[in-house]
């Protein structure tokens, strides 16, 4: 293999460190795998070079020989250098194997001794190459991998090219990157191989963005200002490092409404073209810079009486975009707009606002110029922002409302009325709502540092604490404080007491604690006539206590829905309208539960909520998972997951949910990965009852994947945590089925039968209908394994058309398929056909993928069952295989069995495996059954 000496791969370009690209990658790596060549293409910066580097790392190892060219501009008009980096290395490896003409154009070319050139030693240089690549092959693969083809000479590109079109079956792949702004690469695809696959390398999202930021280094950041460097580099991975880097040397972070540092090397890229257009045309550019949507309407309004032909000018030059479907000016790309904004002195950027701040129609913006071009505090000013804040909270733009409470606060004199510490509180709790969290948290903690007034105080504190999300022990310390600067005031400390019901609930687990402080804000909220808060406490408790099965939770969700009531918390995630959802669909309403949660989103949604927008979301495809529509509740439940990952609320939630799904319709290994996931962020978080959520959806994927022990030693945590939380509504989690039949797997009978008893005794007091059929399903299953085939067979059939009745398409779907499971065990005719339309119409693919190995298994004569041998033939065992029996028959695991017995597991298998040979028989089950004949003797 020869590696150039300075193109060697940089530790940080591992396959596994190419952010967002896991796609491209991975069809990629199959292109190449399979033999063919991959041309990747897009514009500069976009991360071509480092997804060239991870796939030639990847792939070198496979090939015995790998050439490399990384050709530059400056050095585009050398004839033969590119061709000089790929074989003058090999050249004296294979000039034994050319034709003596052929060898000395190409020494001719390498060397640059002579005067090769393609006019005269066209044809033999030509056939050189394609000899040399050839004689290569011949000895083992070639990779050739080849950046920045766009800077190849002429000369060499036409030989590669030559050779590429030459090559048929010959193992030769290629491996190219080039820079381009369309499709364009058409044309150094036809200098590449038939079977070549272009792809094209796009921007990066705003996740993808973060994540790359904090692999190099530049964390901390809020996540309003990842998403303006997510917006100005336009996902451009060059450009975002670079506004990265620019911020972290920056010692003071941009304010409000003032642009983020570009640096110099940004600059200089993207203004050179600048220096060619009149100052006229600058200016007005500048303008269109400084406007959120500018139009040359606009833009003739803020004075430029010659828009139009300025930005014809610039379109021209490649600064502008022109938009055939509507008259908006837009820059070819973000960072131009940031680069002119920010190499434009103060006092211009000032001049430009202002002729903005008259001539904007929409009042926001208006407000939002006005602000950038004032200077000091200005109680007319102040005011227009607040009232623009206002406005921007009632459209549902709540970011946008808190960026114009900042800049109010920054024009409120420190005498106003409201003062600039309540506006700065305001913007906080409006952060909150459009989810960034970082940002309404930097605003608390910096009004805690100078704030005396009590309700200041604790309404910052309360942000602190709200802003913890589910991590709660973060903020102990907060509560102490907090109750201190509240006093006796009963609004102040109905606030903290809702918090601390948060507290008892996510960080004790206990549900009692929970429940009374829910109940005692809601009173303290009542005297002080806080209307809200009573309404907010009141539907928290709800939600307790219908997690705890608790008798009053009815009644209490009725007085949280009587009036008045306040329409801020009617849609509000933790409101009394979410608390009624989960009645809903805890008791098997499911269609009133669907419109109910529906309405609720689209109400979140209109108001900009993102925090509410990412439970609702969880509440539609949960529905839709339990009506079975498998499908549309994965991608509702990716969306939520992409949201709160994005804003760092509900990632928990969203991943159990997201692992449910995804075990149900879609990648199992990708469920038990989310799971898992989730179980490590809420232990991590101190928070039970997300640990006992994470375990149930981590058993349930491990079922679905046929790790039956796995999905036993999940979900027999998640039994004995709930059971020390209080949880007794079976509803809450619906895991108790799934341990039965996983244990029923693995032949823990006595388990089983135990886990279905107590379950019904629970689903029965609280009327759990689908849970009762969940669970008759598994005792038909426990039935099934001592023998009682009929009688499960009936249970079965009856289960599933209960489930049908209550609309549960995926259990009803499930119990179909343990039917079909069962009846292959009888001397009757059998077909999956049922079972598979009924998945098929879930989208439910891995359990259909379940099915479609059934039916692929030899079809063989229904067997008899096995006979049960006689307590006599115990007789016969050896002695170490009697006490293996007599354990079995107890309901003994084998691996209780090796410590008790001071054995290892293995040798429990052997003896069991024995002992079957024995007594005729086929597995424990059987043994379990001799236990029982035994005991009706």
């Amino acid at each position: 293999m020869t590696v150039r000496r300075d193109f060697k791969e940089p530790a940080r370009c591992r396959p596994d460190l190419v952010i967002g690209r896991d796609e491209m990658f991975g069809q990629a790596r199959e292109q190449l795998t399979r033999g063919g060549s991959v041309l990747l293409h897009g514009p500069a910066g976009i991360g071509k070079s480092t997804v060239l580097r991870a796939l030639a790392a990847e792939n070198g190892g496979a090939a015995r020989t790998v050439l490399r060219c990384s050709a530059t501009e400056s050095e585009s008009h050398l004839p033969f250098l590119a061709l000089a980096d790929l074989l003058g290395l090999v050249l004296d490896e294979v000039s034994g194997k050319l034709p003596a003409a052929q060898l000395t154009a190409l020494e001719s070319a390498l060397t640059g001794r002579g005067e090769s050139t393609l006019q005269r030693d066209g044809l033999a240089l030509r056939l050189a190459v394609l000899s040399a690549l050839r004689a290569l092959a011949a000895e083992g693969p070639v990779l050739i991998v080849a950046d920045d083809v766009q800077w190849l000479d002429s000369a060499s590109a036409e030989l590669l090219g030559f050779a590429a079109r030459r090559l048929g079956e010959t193992p030769v792949r290629m491996l190219c990157a080039v820079r381009t702004e369309g499709q364009e690469y058409d044309r150094h695809l036809r200098a590449s191989p038939p079977d070549t696959l272009a792809l094209r390398v796009n921007p990066l999202t705003r996740t993808q963005v973060s994540e790359l930021l904090g692999h190099r280094g530049y964390t901390g950041l809020p996540r309003s200002t990842v998403r303006d460097i997510h917006r100005t580099s336009g996902g451009n991975p060059l450009f975002a490092l670079e506004l990265g880097r620019a911020l972290s040397e920056n010692p003071t972070p941009p304010r409000p409404g003032e642009p983020l540092p570009v640096p110099t090397s940004l600059r200089t890229l993207v203004l050179n073209r600048l220096e060619m257009l009149s100052d006229e045309a600058r200016r007005t550019l500048l303008v269109a810079s400084a406007g959120a949507r500018p139009t040359p309407a606009l833009l003739r309004a803020a004075g430029r009486e010659n828009a139009e032909a300025e930005t014809a000018q610039a379109a021209a030059l490649g600064l502008l975009a022109t938009e055939p479907e509507g008259p908006a000016v837009r820059f070819a790309h973000p960072l131009i707009s940031a680069a002119l904004y920010a190499e434009a002195p103060a006092h211009e950027r000032r001049a430009a606002h202002a002729a903005l701040s008259e001539a904007a129609s929409d009042p926001i913006e208006r407000a939002r110029h006005l602000a950038l071009a004032t200077t000091g505090t200005d109680p007319r000013t102040a005011n227009s922002l607040a009232e623009a804040a206002a406005l921007a909270r009632d459209r549902g733009a709540p970011s946008v409302a808190a960026s114009l409470g900042l800049l109010a606060a920054r024009h409120t004199p420190a005498d106003g009325t409201p003062d600039p510490d309540a506006r700065r509180l305001q913007a906080a709790e409006d952060a909150i709502t459009a989810g960034e969290l970082d940002l309404a948290r930097d605003i608390a903690r910096d009004v805690l540092t100078r704030a005396t007034v009590p309700a200041d105080r604790v309404r910052a504190w309360i942000i602190v604490i709200d802003t913890a999300g589910h991590a709660m022990t973060e903020v102990d310390s907060v509560f102490p404080q907090a109750l201190a600067d509240a006093g006796e005031d009963p609004k102040l400390l109905a606030l903290i007491h809702y918090q601390l019901t948060w507290r008892a609930l996510l960080v004790d687990g206990d549900f009692d604690q929970a429940r009374e402080e829910a109940a005692h804000s809601a009173a303290l909220a009542a005297r002080a006539d806080d209307r809200y808060n009573e309404l907010m406490a009141l539907a928290f408790q709800a939600q307790i206590e219908t997690l705890m099965g608790h008798p009053d939770a009815p009644a209490t969700i009725k007085r949280a829905l009587t009036e008045p009531q306040d329409p801020r918390v009617a849609c509000h995630h933790n409101g009394a309208g979410y608390s009624r959802f989960r009645w809903l669909i805890m008791s098997d309403q499911l269609s009133e539960a669907r419109a109910t949660v529906t309405a609720l989103l689209r109400e979140v949604q209109r108001r900009g909520s993102v925090e509410s927008e990412v439970h609702f979301l969880r509440g539609v495809a949960e529905t839709e998972l339990r009506s079975g529509h498998c499908g549309r509740a994965l991608d509702l439940a990716r969306e939520s997951l992409m949201l709160a990952r994005d804003t760092g609320i509900g990632e928990v939630a969203s991943a159990v949910l997201t692992s449910l799904c995804e075990a149900s319709g879609g990648d199992v290994e990708r469920a038990l990965e989310l799971a898992r996931e989730a179980v490590e962020h809420a232990e991590r978080d101190g928070d039970q009852m997300y640990v006992s959520r994470g375990l149930a959806a981590l058993g349930y994927a491990q079922l679905v994947a046929g790790d039956a022990e796995g999905t036993v030693r999940s979900l027999r945590r998640v039994r004995e945590l709930e059971d020390g939380l209080g949880i007794t509504d079976p509803a809450r989690g619906r895991w108790q089925g799934d341990l039965a039949e996983a244990l029923v797997r693995i032949g823990e009978l006595r388990e089983a039968q135990d886990v279905v008893d107590v379950t019904r005794e629970q689903a029965l007091r609280l009327g759990r209908e689908s849970v009762l059929a969940v669970v008759d399903r598994a005792e038909a299953l426990v039935r099934a394994a001592r023998g009682e085939h009929e009688a499960a067979l009936a249970r079965l059939t009856s289960v599933q058309d209960r489930l049908a009745k209550l609309g549960y398409g995926l259990e009803e779907a499930r119990t179909a398929f343990a039917v079909v499971q069962l009846r292959t065990r009888l001397p009757r005719p059998t077909s999956y056909d049922e079972a598979a339309r009924l998945f098929r119409r879930c989208r439910a693919l891995p359990w259909l993928r379940q099915v479609d190995a059934a039916t692929a298994r030899p079809v063989v004569a229904p067997e008899q069952p096995a006979p049960v041998p006689t307590a006599d033939a115990l007789e016969g065992l050896a002695s170490m295989e009697r006490q293996v029996a007599a354990l079995v028959m107890e309901g003994a695991t084998n691996r209780e069995i090796a410590a008790r017995l001071f054995i290892s597991v293995k040798t429990v298998e052997a003896t069991l495996t024995r002992v079957y040979r024995k007594l005729g028989i086929r597995s424990r089950v059987d043994i379990v059954r001799l236990a029982a004949g035994r005991r009706t003797e």
